[in-house]
């Protein structure tokens, strides 16, 4: 059985690992690729500050980077016995290195190994949730414009109230993922900075190069005070999660507004019947369970910000045991947000509209506004025409006039949608991910 890296010479009570370890063996397999990364960048300072020796660096690179394919090819496993996946990568060099895979821990802990692992792991994920976030959003942005000029009911109350569009609501949701992607790209800031270096909280008395490993892995800076780097912990996962939870929140909405639009009563739209289940008794039905779960699926995500807090707010400052638990709760997660942000682009790429939902009479009254501006626009005093349209209206005297004519910014004849795309643009491009992904790949090819 393979030695603990902070086993001495007592042995463990096999209960009390068993607690203690919970689910870290299989959470760290989110996280096994990035602590090879990570190990790379280290071992290339430790080299430049004398601690390893050059003919000792790239025999470990070489390996480094086998195990890195393993991980990233979904081959890597951590072996019964082995508690973490950094003692898994420190065996596998030793049994092809010797001694010399035993040289990589030099000048760090687990504390800020794990760390650094989280916020590698982390924003890459974030990369990917934004290309998806960013799908759906094309997606979205077509559809409005392909339904600029179909009018559908705006509601208050849930009652009807003024005459909307399903470009204007195709176009809502297109413009929330915006501000979702403004809290993303502050939550990656957070993230992108490096805690390597920082040990268990309290930095080291080798001579380290910080900012050689934060350049190596593409960092925008370092943690620079050791206690905070060791402080963000919980931190940088709450705040990520706080992200997370504004993507879901926009997808929940639409869900429930295409879970009802969807229903007979509505009759707006037709979801695609392969999004669809039946019933085991009712032959007619087809539920909309797709974006049930999304929904569901995504007001859970909701919950994670709080669930971290809950983990972490009583905590002084270094490290303690419990923030391992925060990993089962936000490694996962990011696979979940990701499936209802495809399963979303899907159906609202295939969704079927009704082209002849203000045929309807019961809609007539959604115009009202439109004839009391007619008449305020005639010189009418608003309160007066207000009074004559409200009394037509029950009266049965109101002929709506469905020619609508709104030309302001947003509205249902001036969309902005040029004007949405190009802040989406621009928000991603603030992100600056090739400067990630160049160093990740530059430190691949060592």
């Amino acid at each position: 059985m393979a030695q603990k890296l902070w086993e001495k010479d007592t042995q463990i009570d096999k209960d009390i690992e068993r607690f203690t370890v919970g689910k870290d063996r299989e959470m760290d397999l989110y996280l096994a690729k990035y602590d090879v990364l990570g190990s790379m960048a280290h071992i290339k300072m430790l080299e430049s500050v004398g601690l390893l020796e050059k003919k000792e660096l790239q025999p470990l690179l070489e390996e480094l980077i086998k195990i890195y394919r393993q991980a990233d090819g979904g081959r890597f496993v951590i072996e019964e016995g082995v508690e973490d996946v950094h003692s898994q990568v420190e065996l596998l060099l030793t049994r092809t290195l010797g001694d010399t895979g035993k040289k990589i821990h030099s000048g760090r802990s687990r504390n800020d190994q794990v760390l650094l692992d989280l916020k590698l792991f982390t924003r890459a994920r974030i990369q990917e949730s934004v290309s998806h976030l960013s799908d759906l959003f094309d997606v979205l942005i077509g559809q409005s414009n392909r339904y600029q000029d179909l009018l559908l009911p705006g509601y208050t109350h849930l009652q009807i109230a003024m005459p909307s569009s399903f470009g204007l609501w195709f176009g809502a949701y297109a413009e929330s993922l915006i501000d979702d992607l403004q809290l993303l790209q502050a939550a990656y800031r957070i993230c992108n900075r490096n805690p390597l270096g920082s040990a268990a909280g309290y930095g080291s008395s080798f001579p380290l190069n910080r900012k050689m490993t934060t350049d190596l892995l593409g960092f925008d800076s370092m943690n620079y005070n050791v206690v905070y780097a060791q402080m963000g912990r919980g931190k940088m996962e709450r705040t990520v999660a706080f992200a997370l939870a504004g993507v879901a929140a926009t997808l929940s909405k639409l869900a429930f507004d295409a879970c009802m639009f969807n229903s007979q009563n509505f009759g707006f739209i037709k979801l695609p019947d392969a999004y669809t289940t039946g019933s085991s008794i009712m032959p007619h039905k087809k539920n909309p369970d797709v974006f049930e779960l999304t929904r569901a699926k995504c007001n859970k995500i909701q919950g994670l910000p709080q669930q971290i807090t809950l983990i972490c707010n009583n905590l002084p400052s270094g490290y303690f045991r419990d923030l391992q638990l925060i990993k089962e709760l936000f490694l996962p997660s990011f696979d979940e947000l990701k499936d209802c942000l495809v399963m979303t682009a899907r159906m609202m790429n295939e969704i079927k509209v009704n082209e002849h939902v203000l045929d309807d009479e019961k809609y007539a009254p959604i115009f009202s506004v439109e004839e009391v501006n007619r008449l305020v626009s005639e010189g009418v005093p608003f309160r007066d025409a207000y009074k004559q349209v409200g009394l037509d209206i029950k009266a049965g005297r109101f002929t709506p006039d469905k020619n609508i004519r709104h030309t302001h910014e947003g509205s249902i004849g001036n969309l902005c949608n040029d004007e949405i795309i190009a802040l989406k643009q621009q928000i991603i491009s603030e992100f600056n991910f090739n400067k990630v992904n160049e160093a990740e790949q530059k430190l691949l090819k060592s």
